[in-house]
């Protein structure tokens, strides 16, 4: 078994949002940097790599990237599937763990429990989902991150061109899961049931909420765990709503 590593995906130029991931967030840290702190504070022992863009608003990332001790690698802002390619085979990488930046309430004890399962297993593709075999990074809960092979990647890189896999990095993989081996794993119960739970940073209101969440989890000293997180989230109707409008304005 060759090395893996987690790669994280961020750039600056986000339509809906720009800038989101360096816009004042917790304690005026962005919600890069704060990701960035809580993998680094996790002790996971392993690479851990950014994946952004060649574009100047993005030197940004890679100065905090570099600052904190992180690798970097600059590719295509379009072709996320060759940045993700090209990022595993600099660093030696053929395992890889997919982080997506605008999810700053990432489960770690989640992410923990896949890195074992995933290295230990010899499938293609390894994923959260939710009871109806949705993989999670298909939903806008924000807990979850995926586990896909170098190989897996290449192979998806010689069978399609089309602008919907190559920005999408895993999507031709589950979605034609009989040229893979995939595992996929069911979130908890209390988790999937909840259809409004919208953590994922995606628009100026999911940024303004999320922001105010989270320092109440702080504040109240809340476990970032995912069921903790949801309990929480529950008590509070007026946040529920508010997600629940922002899902239905963005479907994903």
């Amino acid at each position: 078994m060759g090395q893996t590593g987690i790669i994280i995906q961020a750039r600056m130029g986000a339509t809906r949002l720009p800038n989101k991931m360096m816009l004042p967030f917790y304690e005026n840290e962005g919600i890069f940097e704060l990701l960035v702190s809580r993998l680094l504070s996790a002790g996971l022992q392993m690479p851990i790599i950014v994946a952004t863009t060649n574009s100047e608003q993005d030197n940004v990332l890679a100065t905090v990237a570099n600052d904190r001790g992180l690798s970097v690698y600059r590719g295509s802002e379009h072709n996320v599937l060759e940045r993700f390619i090209n990022a595993a085979k600099q660093f030696s990488v053929d395992r890889i763990i997919r982080i997506c930046a605008d999810n700053p309430l990432l489960d770690i004890s989640a992410l923990q429990h896949q890195i074992t399962a995933f290295n230990n297993s010899d499938v293609d593709y390894w994923c959260y989902c939710t009871s109806e075999s949705l993989p999670s990074i298909k939903t806008s809960y924000g807990f979850y991150t995926e586990g896909v092979t170098l190989d897996a990647l290449e192979k998806v890189a010689e069978m399609t061109t089309e602008k919907l896999y190559i920005e999408h990095v895993t999507n031709y993989i589950y979605t034609h899961d009989t040229n893979f081996t995939i595992h996929k794993e069911e979130i908890p119960k209390t988790v999937s049931t909840n259809k409004s739970i919208r953590l994922t940073i995606d628009t100026p209101k999911d940024h303004e909420l999320i922001k105010n969440i989270y320092t109440k989890l702080i504040e109240e000293h809340i476990v970032l765990e995912q069921e903790h997180i949801v309990a929480f989230i529950e008590k509070h109707p007026k946040w529920m709503e508010a997600m629940t409008t922002e899902m239905r304005n963005n479907i994903k």
